[in-house]
């Protein structure tokens, strides 16, 4: 394994990306050279994650990436802490070594893995990117979590006492605010008068000044706290505050703290990204539409203990606006701003 954290400079001027699904137009347009499969042959997909394996947003395709080991028989390496300077040679090395499928986080790595999966015009490559798809073989995908996240502010409003309620995230870039933004926006939904703090620890994994930032938060009156880090969650038991988790479902942290989260499930992306690899189809595009609630990308954790203590008027709130995103009758709106306290 390599060291290093995904990178604390992140490239300018990232933008909202089109979500493109592969249709007819796509795979008429198909020019790719690909790996001929046997029927009963793996595929070789290699991940290569700048942060370590715990950190949330690698952990879930990392989690994503074992479940296709069981289910679709792909053969799965990894390497994590993968610092930006080893990040081309990383890929390199898997790619000589006969990786058909190459999966991670780009971001501070953008420009060297982009120049690197050019050298190998035969292997697929999808990364977490803040930038768009890039001909032939570099594909994209982001977390697109803002639906359950904006129904997740929606509890943290009513179960607020105080009428504060606070998210601490790792910075403000556009795939970190659209979850935070959502995540207010559905609090001032149901209480149009919420108070909110957020701050920034400016890193990805930083798991103890997460939890400074949040107990910051606490003793200034927020009751319910967006956990977008690692730490978050610690800082709300010891507090005594409701917890908000994020990507992943993490009650078992604080069983009587965590009320519920967003969760990203990369498999539907994986699986399509795999499927596209073995039939000799994978295009560079933007696969983030495999994100989203009504691909099964993304949902709301369950409530476990919260089942019970969650009222029922809030629990059929709830249930009614998911109808709704999934029926196509209620759009989240996409904030990438950078959000700001009250």
């Amino acid at each position: 394994m390599d060291n290093g954290m995904r990178g604390k400079v992140l490239p300018a001027g990232l933008s909202r990306r089109e979500v493109l699904g592969l249709g007819a137009a796509g795979m008429a347009a198909l020019v790719l050279p690909r790996w001929a499969f046997a029927a009963d042959e793996k595929v070789k997909v290699a991940a290569i994650f700048a942060t370590p394996i715990e950190e949330p947003w690698d952990h879930q395709i990392h989690v994503a990436l074992q479940k296709a080991e069981k289910e679709l028989g792909i053969e799965y390496k990894w390497s994590e802490k993968v610092q930006t300077a080893d990040f081309g040679r990383v890929m390199r090395e898997y790619a000589q070594g006969g990786a058909q499928l190459i999966m991670g986080d780009a971001f501070a790595a953008e420009r060297e893995s982009r120049r690197t999966a050019k050298q190998f015009p035969k292997t697929a490559f999808l990364f977490g990117s803040g930038a768009g798809p890039a001909e032939p073989n570099f594909g994209v995908f982001d977390n697109w979590i803002h639906e359950p996240a904006y129904l997740s502010g929606m509890i943290a409003g009513k179960m607020s006492k105080s009428g504060t309620v606070g998210a601490v995230a790792a910075m403000g870039i556009p795939e970190v605010n659209r979850l935070v933004n959502a995540f207010f926006a559905g609090a001032r939904e149901v209480n149009k008068d919420v108070k909110r703090k957020v701050t920034f620890i400016g890193s990805f994994f930083d798991p103890p000044k997460a939890k400074e930032a949040a107990i910051a938060q606490i003793d200034a009156g927020v009751d319910v706290i967006y956990a977008e880090r690692f730490g978050v969650i610690e800082a709300a038991q010891e507090k005594g505050v409701f917890a908000i988790s994020n990507m992943s479902d993490q009650s078992s942290l604080a069983p009587d703290t965590v009320i519920t989260g967003p969760v990203w499930d990369m498999y539907p992306t994986v699986q399509q990204a795999v499927k596209l690899v073995k039939a000799g189809v994978f295009t560079a595009q933007d696969y983030g539409d495999f994100s989203r609630m009504a691909k099964g990308g993304s949902s709301l954790a369950p409530y476990h203990k919260f089942d019970e203590k969650l009222p029922a008027d809030v629990k059929e709130l709830i249930e009614k606006k998911k109808a709704e995103i999934l029926e196509g009758m209620f759009r989240v709106d996409v904030d990438e701003n950078t959000p700001t306290s009250d």
